[in-house]
């Protein structure tokens, strides 16, 4: 027997997806261009913010083992991709064969924009001359922050889709919430990451979130799969 839904699936959301695409939509291709085009005040911005961070990481390094830990293990793209697998496979066994191919495949598209962008931008990374951790490839946007942020906002759309209880709804939110800010603050602390690349990935993340679910709601034969079986 499940909890009654906090937003019936029989009512299609489209139109709530399709405003959220518009609100992350339009900061991300702002910033993106101000990236791009190295605007100054940004740039001054996210050093300043950097050099900052960078001397707290050097001189506090029980929070910067902290950080590494949970920046390399518990939110690690891997470990959230690892999650949404886990998650793929409990839709396939329970009969929705169509949703589990979307989260499988908003997941993968998430990851293939990503690397495009990083490669199309090509952005630096900060370097230190005293580093506290290491990265590989272009900055922006932040894989780490993206990723957190289209796994957590996929599961959370799941959630409410089949009608959790609000105790666990509002312990999944706050675990998101979290995770998502969480390992968007260590790649910055840990100075591999300038600010606005995290930024970045978080409303890219949210953009990519609010059009997979506008695509699948408006989608033939959502509806079916939506209902708990």
């Amino acid at each position: 027997m499940y909890p009654a839904p906090l937003d019936s699936p029989t009512r299609p959301a489209a139109h709530r997806a399709a405003l959220a695409a518009v609100l992350f939509g339009i900061p991300s291709l702002l910033l993106l261009v101000l990236v791009e085009l190295e605007w100054g005040p940004l740039m001054s911005l996210d050093k300043g913010i950097a050099r900052t961070t960078h001397r707290w990481a050097v001189a506090d390094p029980g929070v910067t083992r902290a950080s590494r830990v949970l920046t390399d293990w518990v939110w690690d793209p891997w470990t959230m991709r690892a999650l949404c697998a886990v998650v793929v496979v409990w839709l396939a066994l329970r009969g929705a064969g169509r949703l589990a191919l979307w989260l499988a495949g908003t997941c993968l598209l998430a990851s293939v924009v990503q690397q495009s962008l990083k490669a199309a931008v090509d952005r630096p990374r900060p370097v230190w001359s005293d580093p506290v951790d290491s990265a590989h490839y272009a900055a922006f946007p932040s894989g780490h922050a993206m990723t957190a942020a289209v796994v957590c906002g996929l599961l959370l759309w799941l959630l409410r889709l089949y009608g959790v209880g609000r105790a666990p709804w509002r312990a999944a939110v706050a675990l998101a919430a979290l995770s998502v800010a969480g390992v968007g603050l260590t790649r910055v602390w840990l100075g591999v990451h300038w600010t606005t690349d995290v930024l970045g990935g978080w409303l890219l993340g949210g953009l990519t979130v609010a059009l997979a679910v506008m695509t699948y709601q408006r989608g033939p034969g959502s509806r079916a799969e939506q209902e708990p079986t």
